[in-house]
C-alpha cells in the first residue's frame, strides 16, 4: 500500500458505519441505535421543520421519526444510505402529521436556508442597510416562490438544492423513477426562476 493510498479517505466510510450501527441494533444494541439518532437528529430536525413550524411539534416529530425507524429497523436491506431511509421516514412523518390535521404543508424554506440558495440568488457583498434590505427582499421572494410549488415538485426542488441529494436518492426517497425526478426538478427551478427573475433584474 502506497502512501497516496493510505491518505486516499474511503469513500463508504460513512455508509459502511452506518451499516456497522445497525447491524448492533439488529442485535439488540440499543446504545448503537443511540449513536444514530446523534449523528442525525439535527438534520432531522431541519426536514421536519420545511414541513411543521412549530418547534415543539418539531421535535415531536423528530423523535416519533427515530421511534418509527428504530421499530422497523430490521426492513433496512442497506439498498440505500441509511440517511436516505431515514430522510424518507421524517419526510413522511411530517406529512401525515400534516394531512391528520388537514393541513398543507408550510413554505419549506426560511430565510437561513434561502442565504444558503446557490442558484445564482445569493448575495455576496457587503452588509449595507441597502444590500440587506434587497437580500430580505429576495429570501421573502423565494420563500414565496418555494411555498407555491407543488407539494410533488417541492419535495424534489428541497432534496436537490438544499440536501444535495442525487436524482437516485431522491427517486428513492419519492418513490418515482428518476426521469420524473428531473422533470420534476426543472419544472420547479423554471417556476422559482419565473418568480425571482423580475426582482433580481431591478438589483
Amino acid at each position: 500500500m502506497t502512501a497516496d493510498t493510505k491518505q486516499r479517505p474511503d469513500a463508504g466510510a460513512e455508509s459502511q458505519t452506518d451499516l456497522q450501527l445497525v447491524r448492533k441494533v439488529r442485535r439488540g444494541d440499543r446504545s448503537a441505535f443511540d449513536l444514530l439518532v446523534i449523528k442525525y437528529q439535527s438534520r432531522v430536525g431541519a426536514i421536519i421543520s420545511r414541513y411543521v413550524y412549530d418547534s415543539q411539534e418539531v421535535m415531536d416529530l423528530t423523535q416519533e421519526t427515530f421511534v418509527k425507524a428504530y421499530r422497523a429497523i430490521d426492513r433496512f436491506r442497506g439498498d440505500s444510505a441509511f440517511y436516505t431511509w431515514l430522510y424518507r421516514i421524517a419526510v413522511n412523518t411530517a406529512k401525515n402529521f400534516l394531512e391528520a390535521r388537514n393541513r398543507r404543508p408550510q413554505p419549506t424554506a426560511d430565510a437561513e436556508e434561502a442565504e444558503g440558495f446557490d442558484e445564482g440568488i445569493r448575495l455576496r457583498d457587503n452588509a449595507s442597510p441597502e444590500r440587506l434590505m434587497q437580500r430580505e427582499q429576495v429570501q421573502k421572494a423565494l420563500q414565496t416562490a418555494i411555498g407555491a410549488l407543488p407539494e410533488e415538485l417541492r419535495s424534489a426542488f428541497l432534496l436537490r438544492e438544499y440536501d444535495g441529494l442525487s436524482y437516485e436518492d431522491i427517486a428513492q426517497i419519492l418513490e418515482c423513477p428518476i426521469g420524473t425526478v428531473r422533470s420534476r426538478i426543472f419544472r420547479a427551478r423554471d417556476s422559482v426562476d419565473k418568480h425571482l427573475g423580475p426582482l433580481l433584474d431591478t438589483m
